[in-house]
């Protein structure tokens, strides 16, 4: 399912973080890092589809690392 981008592109840049600054709003952060990956992630060419298929990868390795649910 997965497609190689098929272009050159600026590398992606980084992100750094203190594991131990405390959060103050983690809804608001979670929101801000959606879409600065969103954002990174179209500017160097991904598609839309890439980016589902991406998210979906992830709502599965989340969903395994949870393990059952009952």
């Amino acid at each position: 399912m997965a497609q190689a981008v098929t272009h050159t592109t600026t590398p992606i840049k980084t992100i750094s973080s203190s594991a131990s600054a405390p959060v103050a709003n983690p809804e608001r952060a979670l929101q801000i890092l959606s879409k600065t990956i969103y954002k990174e992630l179209r500017e160097n060419g991904y598609e839309p589809k890439q980016i589902v298929a991406l998210a979906s990868e992830i709502i599965s390795l989340v969903t395994t690392d949870l393990g059952p649910l009952d």
